[in-house]
């Protein structure tokens, strides 16, 4: 079995989405108030191995991958040289191994160009997303509906425990992401859809969005310094490690710069935009003030979105989708304080 055998017919798109497997609303309103079961279909797992493969992560990305514990759960940037976020991964051990998880939109770019860096290094980069599925599992019931299953349980968010070749991420109190065996899927998904609601790829975003967890989509590649997406917030970001592409301009960000961007939690009205569409502010009049990172249907009607908008805009007033005359965004708190 494989993740697309669990979604419906013809509904996956090229890049792995899919938006319900059965009723969409009743997916989100389940993803709010119960638990809902998600084939990540639209996640793909770069797994880099090898001697050298530690060092040579920990010399590309913003995050110290050396220093990154076994049962660790960290976020990470892939940074090109002017600072701006090629893309933004999921990052755990698994054995020697270290496995980025990334959309699956970007993941063969991604190989490419993190292949192109290997050169005489003793490092390989593959994507095992085909051999090593994932499913997401969150909302009140899932830490039950993993004792149910005999799965392990980690410690605390953003930890991982594994057992027989299953990994257990915790990402929130209340959210987990389950990567095995392709060939341990036939049997632990009914197991686990015992306790849950099945539901589409809108509903793990949405979890995404609520929790601030920032993803870097094709159309919104090179927007962002990781501050603007709240990186060194979620701790994507570590200050204390050895250079990278673009360090120096995150460094001087974080030490000598001023933010004028951030990003922030919404919902507006009206239908789903994609990642990329601009946000304008009563400030700029008709000058974008900033993009939106991810938008989904919200759980009782509407989007809710994460967008990158300039803090002065939010300050002075209305903030609108689209376009200077379009829908108003309204705010809503993050679950950590923004800074600066």
């Amino acid at each position: 079995m494989t993740l697309s055998d669990l979604v419906p017919p013809d509904s996956l798109a090229a890049d792995g989405q899919f938006s319900a497997m059965q009723d969409a609303a009743a997916e989100m309103r389940a993803a709010h108030d119960a638990t809902v079961l998600v084939p990540l279909s639209h996640l793909s797992r770069l797994r880099v191995d090898g001697d050298d493969a530690q060092d040579f992560l920990h010399n590309l990305l913003t995050q110290d991958v050396k220093g990154l514990a076994t049962d660790a759960v960290r976020f990470a940037g892939f940074c090109s040289p002017k600072g701006r976020l090629l893309a933004a991964f999921t990052m755990w051990r698994e054995g020697s191994a270290t496995v980025l998880q990334l959309p699956a939109a970007l993941a063969e770019p991604m190989r490419k160009k993190l292949s192109m860096y290997v050169l005489r290094a003793k490092a390989t980069v593959v994507d095992v997303s085909a051999d090593r599925p994932a499913l997401g599992l969150a909302g009140k019931d899932a830490r039950a509906a993993l004792q149910a299953a005999g799965l392990p349980l980690p410690a605390a968010p953003m930890t991982q425990a594994s057992a027989d070749d299953v990994h257990v991420l915790q990402l929130a109190g209340d959210r987990f992401e389950i990567v095995l065996p392709a060939g341990r899927l036939a049997a632990l998904w009914p197991a686990l859809a015992a306790h849950a609601t099945p539901a589409g790829s809108p509903a793990w975003r949405w979890f995404d969005i609520r929790d601030g967890f920032a993803s870097v989509w094709p159309q919104t590649q090179e927007e962002f310094v990781p501050q603007m997406v709240n990186f060194e917030l979620t701790g994507g970001v570590n200050f204390k490690k050895g250079c990278y592409p673009g360090q120096e301009i995150v460094a001087r960000m974080q030490y000598l710069g001023k933010l004028k961007r951030r990003m922030y939690r919404a919902q507006a009205d009206g239908d789903v935009v994609p990642p990329g569409t601009p946000v304008y502010g009563s400030d700029t009049n008709d000058q974008a003030c900033g993009v939106v990172v991810d938008a989904v249907p919200g759980t009782d009607g509407g989007t809710d979105l994460l967008v990158v908008v300039q803090m002065s805009s939010v300050e002075a007033g209305a903030v609108r989708l689209g376009s200077a005359s379009g829908t108003t965004l309204r705010f809503v708190e993050l679950p950590y304080p923004l800074a600066g």
